[in-house]
């Protein structure tokens, strides 16, 4: 019913930039969070920063500074600008939305969470 999509990983040197960008697709009212977690090899899961629909934001503190998140509400997209990376940041970045309302008559379905598949970051020292 809820597709995410990312997009925007890949290889960087330190120091580099990359931009994520994470679209949700389906018969979609409104979502009430969206944002990013990663994981890195032999580690737990750990939000990264993510944004309600209101603008309201939590980031990880060891990105503060660096990592930026965005959101297009109309076009249920959320993005992560990542600036001066580095080596510690690579993982397996995956978005996540949550509180999603689909469309309906009388109000559509709930639904708690939504992930997408992952995508690589990969910042070489």
């Amino acid at each position: 019913q809820v597709r995410l999509v990312e997009s925007g990983g890949g290889l960087v040197q330190a120091g580099g930039s990359l931009r994520l960008s994470c679209a949700a697709s389906g018969s979609i009212y409104s979502i009430n969070t969206m944002g990013w977690y990663r994981q890195a090899p032999e580690r737990q899961r750990e939000l990264v920063a993510r944004m309600t629909s209101a603008g309201s934001t939590n980031v990880l503190d060891s990105v503060k500074g660096r990592f930026t998140i965005s959101r297009d509400n109309a076009k249920n997209t959320v993005y992560l600008q990542m600036n001066s990376l580095k080596p510690e940041d690579t993982a397996i970045y995956y978005c996540k939305a949550d509180g999603i309302r689909l469309n309906g008559v009388y109000g559509g379905p709930y639904i708690p969470d939504a992930w997408g598949q992952g995508t690589q970051v990969t910042v070489s020292s």
